[in-house]
């Protein structure tokens, strides 16, 4: 009787342990993919230059660090990048591509990578009230 007190309660652990797991992987799926999207909306708010648009992704402690050559490094605040994106030029075609990949996810924090024609972009979001935000940005700009 023990043993089979015993193989049900280990039985019993391992089909909590998996549900968990489950739930788990469905959540990381779920912030992945709205991790890509927030990124995504990033990016092509920057693009149509709609800063309302661009709001909506911004943590509100948003920080860019830009990186070019020997250009000593700059910053800038998302209200800066909201009053830029404003009266931002054309972008030509061939430069509106992009690919995001989601690096990481541990809870409330993740990262992603940002790839352009002319620049890369390290992103760190936070997760607050329920939506992905980014907070800060290394943007390594190639030419």
């Amino acid at each position: 009787m023990k043993r089979l007190v015993r193989a049900l309660a280990i039985s019993l652990i391992l089909v909590l342990n998996l549900l968990t797991n489950a739930q788990t992987a469905r959540t990381s799926n779920a912030d992945s993919t709205e991790v890509e999207a927030t990124v995504r909306n990033y990016i092509e708010a920057y693009y149509t230059g709609d800063a309302r648009r661009m709001q909506q992704t911004l943590h509100p402690h948003y920080l860019k660090h830009m990186i070019h050559g020997d250009i000593p490094m700059r910053e800038k605040t998302g209200a800066q990048m909201l009053r830029d994106i404003s009266s931002s030029s054309s972008i030509p075609a061939a430069d509106k591509t992009e690919q995001i990949s989601v690096l990481d996810i541990a809870g409330n924090i993740a990262s992603a990578k940002l790839v352009t024609p002319h620049w890369v972009d390290y992103l760190t979001l936070a997760k607050s009230d329920g939506e992905w935000k980014i907070l800060s940005v290394v943007q390594r700009i190639d030419d």
